[in-house]
């Protein structure tokens, strides 16, 4: 049997990864990649007949405007961004990824329909990349469906590349299988198959792909308009928002990376896919830049870390809790005391609220109907009871468990409790992605015209926390998603008061539409690392439904009932992934307030052990992280390169003379040499470093 790929008549057992056994699904994919085009070409004739007949009767002169303000005309449904790019240069032209006609994203030849305003954006831009990972997963899927013969079911971008989900009746996608893969991939974007966009009537996408039950159940689930976008690239059709790059050409470097199971939907219930991830550029060097930032960040990795420095573990028996060894609780601990000395500085209170609550607490927040799949919920006495997956409405209930006064506002509740969240056994990652995790999550409760103080506060305190760490962060307000609770006016207001705050801060800041939490808008806050790479972590939402789903009061001075309002910030997030973070932009090299590896004593000679282990109790006695090598067949140079390697932050070096003189000898990890201390020097100037919480300890010693 001969498959028609890319032109050229191919042996089917030439495309197929797996056994002779599957040439059923080549046939079948055959019929299907043949029956699917020819619907799409008749639906094209159709969908082009009816544009020329629109652009017959609407075609005028319009007007676009370009970001620096200039004008240039152009022609209704017949000229397009790409025709725009052209005039102003060949190099935008051939950079140009995508388009913004009038806030939109738009296909570079899809014609403008009107006066326009329109912004041309590169690959150097957030929505450049996403189109640009988005056009690619859909080579990886026309790959996929030459390749096994499944049945593609979701192709979307991601923020550092993409992916692909494919149905396999009887077989996976190995690892060993990604080469070749990759292969065909390369192949396709040599063709530089145009991406073809066209409208198609609901009855007509049932059609179009009736051989595929993911599509079909997506149409009949989300598609709820007339009619749909598709678009065509090379052999493959699909169901499709777009936009996208104008040919597989575009697309110059392609890796495919890993594999791995997921379920449809994210539903360990529904039918198991083969998930295949990739990564790619508009130019080879960068493919190069990122694998070296790529190994760079390997050497780095947090689960490498702590198995090297014995800090965490996790276990099949619970899978995605983290089992925190004594040095990974160090930090955990200290990160936290770190928070609850910040929480006493700015008036926030701690508190303890319940693990496990009736499901009729999180039906009145709203959270069950918005966030049930990703709760651990169970009967106990016929009563349905979930573990919490976050805070807030047990402090809503602590809000209201008796009167309250204005006087008491603003009311700053803390809160590390343990919190759980049923992620998708596919989606767990080390501690960055866990079912089990405790953040610093707080609640403020507050008048209207405290509002704007309470968010400046919140900013300040972020930008103490993260200036602490060495991290430089971004701002951006995220806005009303579809679909919200409450009243629009109320998520204008609110909206309103987060930019002012954000104005009156004085950091620049951006607006992420629709991105807004399901019960307000919010700010969030992304943190930069040592790798460059960046992290989302602080969050400040403000809230004004929940306190109308509570029906909370308080009684203001004129003797009436008012409505609080309600804010949620968090600066760590979860400490977990705080943890992960820090572990890889430290490179396993902890500041000394928060290292695990504090101190260590090296006795240079057996006879001074005994002194040695009496400076070890005193350094622990001291609160100190401190370890002794008194490993008597390791030489002196041996034993202090060992604690360096191991990136202990101070080496105290004993002999006969030190312990006659009651001191130690200085060493840092960085082999700096600070001479002979007593020992009560040494902890004053170490307790000092630590309640600095400097980064360069080593330094300011």
């Amino acid at each position: 049997m001969q498959f028609w790929l890319l032109g050229r008549s191919v042996p089917w057992r030439r495309l197929l990864f797996c056994c002779p056994a599957c040439s059923c699904k080549a046939r079948a994919f055959s019929e299907h990649t043949a029956s699917r085009l020819s619907s799409f070409e008749k639906l094209k004739k159709v969908h082009n007949a009816r544009f020329a007949e629109k652009a017959l009767a609407e075609g005028r002169v319009i007007k676009i405007t370009l970001p620096d303000g200039r004008e240039v005309q152009g022609e209704a449904l017949k000229t397009t961004p790409y025709q725009v790019a052209l005039q102003i240069s060949n190099s935008l032209a051939e950079n140009a990824v995508t388009a913004q006609v009038n806030g939109f994203l738009y296909d570079l030849d899809r014609p403008l329909e009107g006066d326009s305003t329109l912004k041309l954006l590169k690959f150097d831009s957030k929505e450049g990349q996403a189109v640009f990972w988005h056009s690619s997963a859909h080579i990886l899927g026309a790959a996929l469906e030459q390749a096994y013969g499944g049945l593609l079911c979701h192709g979307p971008s991601t923020k550092t590349g993409f992916f692909y989900d494919v149905y396999l009746a009887n077989g996976t996608v190995s690892e060993n299988d990604l080469p070749r893969l990759e292969d065909l991939c390369k192949a396709i974007i040599k063709e530089k198959h145009p991406f073809e966009r066209i409208e198609v009537a609901r009855s007509d996408l049932l059609e179009l792909f009736k051989y595929n039950e993911f599509k079909m159940r997506f149409i009949h689930e989300q598609v709820k308009t007339p009619s749909a976008t598709v678009y065509r690239c090379g052999p493959i059709v699909d169901l499709c928002l777009g936009p996208h790059v104008r040919h597989t050409g575009k697309i110059k470097a392609l890796k495919l990376l890993k594999n791995s199971s997921s379920y449809w939907k994210g539903d360990p219930s529904q039918e198991q896919l083969q998930r295949v991830y990739g990564i790619s550029f508009p130019d080879v060097w960068q493919l190069r830049d990122w694998e070296k930032v790529q190994e760079n960040a390997s050497s780095r990795d947090h689960r490498s870390i702590g198995k090297a420095q014995e800090l965490f573990f996790f276990h099949d028996m619970s899978p995605g809790s983290c089992f925190f060894l004594p040095r990974g609780a160090q930090i955990y601990t200290a990160l936290m005391d770190f928070i609850k000395n910040e929480y006493r500085k700015r008036g926030f209170m701690e508190v303890i609220s319940p693990n496990i609550y009736s499901v009729k607490l999180w039906e009145t927040s709203g959270h069950w109907e918005y966030f049930k799949k990703n709760m651990f919920s169970f009967p106990v006495e016929s009563k349905i009871f979930a573990l919490k997956p976050m805070n807030c409405p047990a402090h809503c209930l602590m809000f209201d468990h008796r009167p309250r006064s204005w006087r008491e506002l603003p009311l700053r509740l803390a809160d590390f409790g343990v919190l759980h969240r049923n992620e998708p056994s596919g989606s767990l990652s080390g501690l960055t992605r866990v079912r089990r995790f405790q953040q610093d999550d707080a609640h403020i409760f507050c008048a209207m015209e405290q509002l704007e103080g309470e968010i400046a506060g919140c900013l300040e305190f972020l930008q103490t926390v993260y200036s602490t760490f060495g991290f430089t962060f971004t701002f951006s307000l995220s806005t009303r998603p579809d679909p919200f609770l409450g009243d629009a006016e109320l998520w204008d207001q609110a909206e309103k008061q987060l930019q002012k705050s954000l104005d009156d801060f004085g950091q620049p800041w951006k607006l992420n539409p629709g991105d807004g939490a399901f019960y307000g808008p919010k700010i969030d806050v992304q943190i930069s690392d040592a790798l460059g790479r960046y992290h989302q972590c602080a969050t400040i939402q403000l809230d004004f439904q929940l306190p109308i789903r509570f029906d909370l009061s308080y009684t203001s001075k004129d003797k009436s009932a008012q409505r609080p309002v309600m804010i949620h910030r968090a600066v760590l997030g979860s400490v977990e992934r705080m943890v992960a973070i820090l572990a890889e932009n430290y490179a396993g090299k902890w500041p000394l307030w928060l290292s695990p590896f504090q101190v260590i004593v090296i006795p240079v000679v057996p006879s001074v052990e005994a002194y040695a282990h009496e400076v070890h109790q005193r350094v622990h006695e001291a609160g100190f992280m401190v370890d002794i090598n008194a490993d008597p067949g390791t030489t002196l140079n041996r034993k202090i390169r060992n604690a360096q390697l191991a990136h202990y932050n101070f080496l105290l070096v004993v002999g006969e003379k030190e312990r006659e003189n009651g001191t130690v000898n200085v060493r840092t990890q960085d082999n700096k040499q600070h001479g002979e201390w007593t020992l009560e020097e040494v902890l004053a100037r170490l307790s000092d470093l630590c309640a600095s919480r400097t980064r360069d300890a080593e330094q300011q010693f």
